[in-house]
């Protein structure tokens, strides 16, 4: 699986960004696709995941009711809609891809948990 982010870019702050994530490849509505984020002098971290078909989605606390994470099969696509972007949400932002273990759809929030990563797209929110 490959995946390319885009959707990054210059905002100030209480704007909106939509990020998104195409993969290619097969097999797309098997993975869990997560969103990830890296500050500057900062560790990698969980953003936001969602399960293969969709039914179920995580989010870090910092961003719960402010992000939200979608997909659509159809187009081997997953989406990061940022609303109320605030200072502190710029990173470089990273589409991964998760692959269940088993039947039951897992939905990690650990980096390592993660098979395929793809490059990621500069969000940038002034003040």
């Amino acid at each position: 699986v490959q995946l390319q982010a885009s959707g990054g870019g210059l905002a100030l702050a209480g704007d909106s960004l939509r990020l998104s994530c195409e993969a290619s490849g097969r097999a797309f509505s098997t993975y869990t696709m997560g969103w990830f984020r890296q500050a500057p002098g900062k560790e990698r971290e969980f953003v936001a995941a969602i399960s293969p078909i969709g039914g179920r989605a995580r989010y870090e606390d910092s961003v719960k009711g402010r992000f939200t994470i979608s997909r659509d099969n159809a187009k081997n696509t997953v989406y990061l809609q940022m609303n109320s972007l605030k200072s502190e949400d710029t990173a470089v932002y990273s589409c991964a891809a998760h692959r269940p273990p088993t039947i039951i759809a897992t939905v990690p929030i650990t980096p390592s948990e993660y098979n395929y990563w793809g490059q990621g797209t500069l969000v940038t929110v002034s003040s």
